[in-house]
């Protein structure tokens, strides 16, 4: 049974102006060149939970955060790809999340601070996350070490480890909360999602691709994993609620995954919108939970 907490969330959005970002491509432009004149901070909030440690270094030119639990050494590593359309910030939703991830699961993780669009792109960003996954393999190895990402990063964290796949890598494992999947936006049963989709609408949503992909296609994997060969790849976790536009497509990929011989542990949550494990929501605090689990077993 949804929540009442949940039931407030879509009127709190429309109040917050939400999908006015994004149901015409001139207002997500618009916004990109607003945030371009006016960088958001990135670092995370200073109200954290006391038993992580955070430190930063440069990795040629990108940010890269340590977040590390408290106690005995970790019990394994992750790296965390954020989302925000390809061309917003990391937020301090994302830190928190991070943070408590960290701390109940015992383990390390890795947040890279990458170049949003237009100046950062499928073809330089996707590998250069590769490319960090694949030092931390070298370290620890694959089986000690993890990816996650939520919406534009879970996209961005699926290709990644498919490029990896390519070298014969199969991570530990791979969680994926309400990840964008095939950037084509043109899966049918996104019709009947989007009306109720109270944050997400495609008309924006397909600006901020063009300048994700640049000269990229669209049926690139590096743009669309969704449309990759899957087979090869470590277990799958992926969170994704039902009123959500990316939904239809996370139900794609569970299918593909599984038809391809990859584990997958999906957690459908009806009625839930756009990454709401990232909200303090009952249902988003026992997706945590799970996730935590997920991470630490």
């Amino acid at each position: 049974m949804v929540s009442l907490a949940s039931r407030l969330v879509p009127p709190v959005l429309a109040a917050q102006g939400r999908k006015r970002r994004y149901v015409n491509r001139q207002a997500t432009l618009d916004q990109v060149l607003e945030d371009r004149l006016r960088p958001k901070p990135y670092g995370p909030p200073r109200r954290l939970p006391r038993d992580v440690r955070i430190s930063v270094h440069d990795d040629h030119g990108w940010p890269v955060y340590d977040v590390v639990g408290e106690g005995d050494r970790p019990k394994g590593h992750a790296l965390y790809l954020h989302g925000g359309a390809w061309i917003n910030e990391i937020t301090s939703h994302h830190w928190r999340l991070i943070a408590l991830l960290a701390s109940t699961a015992g383990i390390r993780i890795v947040v890279p601070i990458y170049p949003l669009a237009p100046h950062g792109t499928a073809v330089t960003v996707v590998p250069r996350a590769a490319g960090l996954l694949r030092g931390l393999v070298a370290e620890h190895g694959a089986g000690q070490v993890s990816v996650i990402g939520d919406s534009a990063g879970g996209q961005i964290a699926l290709s990644a480890g498919l490029l990896l796949r390519e070298e014969g890598i199969a991570l530990r494992r791979t969680v994926l909360i309400s990840p964008a999947l095939d950037l084509r936006l043109d899966n049918p049963e996104i019709d009947a999602v989007e009306p109720r989709d109270p944050w997400l609408a495609r008309p924006g949503i397909r600006g901020a691709i063009d300048l994700w992909r640049a000269d990229l296609p669209l049926d690139d994997p590096r743009v669309s994993p969704l449309l990759a060969d899957l087979a090869g790849l470590g277990p799958l976790a992926v969170f994704s609620g039902t009123v959500d536009i990316t939904y239809p497509d996370v139900r794609l990929l569970v299918s593909r995954a599984r038809a391809a011989g990859v584990e997958v542990d999906f957690h459908e949550a009806q009625g839930m919108v756009h990454v709401y494990p990232l909200l303090p929501i009952p249902e988003g605090r026992a997706a945590r939970t799970a996730m935590a689990a997920l991470l630490r077993s």
